[in-house]
This record gives C-alpha cells, structure tokens and sequence, in this order.
C-alpha cells in the first residue's frame, strides 16, 4: 500500500471573465487522488477540517479510491490557494495557509496513520516548508524504518514563505533535504530556477542527485518541452503528446508523478534494486504512461486525473 503526507487546499481558480472557481486540490491530495484512479492503494495522512469544504474533501477522495484510514477531522478551516492563470494555462499561487486543517496534528499522530505493509510514501509540495519540514520528515523516516520507499516532488512555491531570505534560504534547504530521503525524486523546469539550478543543464543537476546513493530514479517536467527520467544508467526524453490543447495545468505534476509511480508498480518495478536497473524500454514506457496521465488532465478544467484505463487507451495500449 501506498500513503502520502502533505497539503490539501481549495484552489479558487480564475475564470477568463474574473469569475473564481472553488476546486479541491493541493498538491499532494491531487497526486493522491490521480494514483489511487490509476488502481493504486493509497492513504492519505493528514487530517481534514470539519468545514464544508473538509466535508468535499472527504467525499471527494473516498468516491475516488483513497483510503483515509481513521484521520480525526480537525476544527481548523481548509487551507486556500488563489490561482490566477497566466499565459498558456499557467498558475500562479497565492496562499492562505495559517492554522490550517492539513497543518494539524503532531509527527506521532501522522506516524500513528501509516498503514501497514507500507510500499511507498510521497510528498513534497507544502510539506516541505520550513514550519513543516520537520513533521514530514519524522514521517518520511518512519515509513524508511518499515521498509518504505520515499517519492518526493519538490513542486516549490516560494510566494508561500513570503519575502524574508532566510525564511527562502530555509525552505530551499528542506526541500534539499527531502530529495536526499527519496529513491524517486521529480523536479520541474521552474523548480530548477527556484532551486538556482536553472542554468545548470539537467545531466548536471540529475548527476548530483544521483550522487546520492539513496536516490535511483528523476524525474524533469519541462511544460511545453515534454519531460525526462534520468536513472545512473540510462537516461530518456520525449516531447508532450501530439494533439493536445492545454485547458488548464493544475495538477499536471501530480498527475505525472502518479502515472510515473503506477506504471512502476504495475511493472513490478517499485523497489531500490529495481529502480537501479531500469532498462531504457523500462524508462520510455514508464514515461509515456506518465505524460499520457498529465496530458489527459491538461484537457480538463482543474485538477481531473485520469483513471488507469482512460491513460491506456490513450496510448492505445
């Protein structure tokens, strides 16, 4: 079984007439509502408030899969993020996240929601701000202890740290500090800029991260350029999809990422020695099942993450 620790957020989405949108989100409840539709066992940890939009929640994640174990609602609200689309579909975040939902409950109580016989955990987003960079953390070595393996998608959003350069300095330094915990790391063009690894070129940054021995597999989203896995043996890149016509990309990343990890699964491939050896075919295959999941939901309003079916016969698998 899969679980993952991290944010869920009401993204109120801009309309092209200035009308905003509500819809259920956050990084890391997007990713695990797009894996648990891709046929894959998944809890999620972190509490939901006991609003309304904490009752959507709820609704929402159960109606698609997810398992979301024995989680006491909590009395804080739902976290909120503004999304303003800018040119080509691309958001831009503001954040409302004080004394918030997701935010409740202390490392035990998370720790105290794993489930057993524990495969993997994910997270990033969020998760990794300074403020909750610790709590994730004891989460993230917890599940190591029971032989999971760690998925981190760095998914920066700095705006959400405010201007203060330590606080920046802080939060780039923890998100260091989860890829070095993770087998499978994912990184976006615009996290390598947040990262300053922008001019970098990405055989250099996926050099250093396959530096560190516990990490087997990268990944790069690179928006209209397609996308690219990067094990120490092997490396490939393909454009996006043919055809596609860009509604939105909210959820893309997340939707990638659990495409990326269904199609490993499906393969018998979710482990530290199997991710080491990947093979080029292994490497393309788990790409294009990954950017047929982001492709399918860029053609959706929001956040609308293909089941495992829809993504095959997208590739007319």
């Amino acid at each position: 079984m899969f679980a993952a620790v991290g944010e869920a957020l009401v993204d109120l989405i801009e309309h092209s007439d200035g009308r905003y949108e509500p819809c259920l989100g956050g990084s890391v409840c997007n990713f695990t509502r797009a894996l648990a539709l891709q046929g894959q066992r998944i809890r999620y940890l972190n509490p939901l408030s006991t609003d309304t939009f904490g009752g959507r929640f709820a609704a929402r994640l159960q109606a698609d899969g997810v398992d979301i174990g024995q989680a006491p609602r909590s009395a804080c609200p739902t976290s909120l993020a503004v999304v303003s689309l800018g040119a080509g579909g691309v958001p831009n975040y503001t954040f409302h996240r004080q004394h918030v939902a997701d935010r409740d409950g202390t490392a035990d109580e998370l720790i105290s929601r794993l489930p057993a016989a524990l495969r993997l955990i994910h997270t990033g987003g969020l998760a990794l701000v300074p403020g909750d960079w610790p709590k994730t953390k004891a989460v993230l070595t917890a599940a190591q202890l029971r032989g999971a393996i760690v998925s981190v998608d760095a998914n920066l959003r700095t705006v959400v740290v405010g201007d203060n350069p330590a606080d920046k300095v802080a939060y780039l330094n923890a998100v260091q500090q989860a890829m070095a915990l993770a087998q499978v790391v994912k990184l976006s063009d615009e996290d390598l800029v947040a990262l300053g690894w922008g001019d970098k070129g990405f055989d250099a940054v996926a050099t250093h991260l396959l530096s560190n021995p516990m990490t087997q597999l990268v990944a790069f989203t690179l928006g209209g350029d397609g996308a690219l896995l990067v094990t120490r043996h092997g490396k490939v890149q393909l454009p996006v999809p043919s055809g596609i016509t860009v509604l939105d990309t909210v959820g893309a990343g997340d939707c990638f990422q659990a495409g990326l990890l269904s199609w490993l699964a499906e393969a018998q491939q979710l482990s530290s020695e199997a991710l080491s050896e990947l093979t080029p075919a292994d490497l393309e295959a788990a790409l294009r099942h990954a950017m047929a999941t982001a492709a399918i939901n860029v053609q959706r309003q929001g956040c609308q993450p293909p089941t495992w079916g829809e993504t095959r016969a997208f590739l007319g698998a």
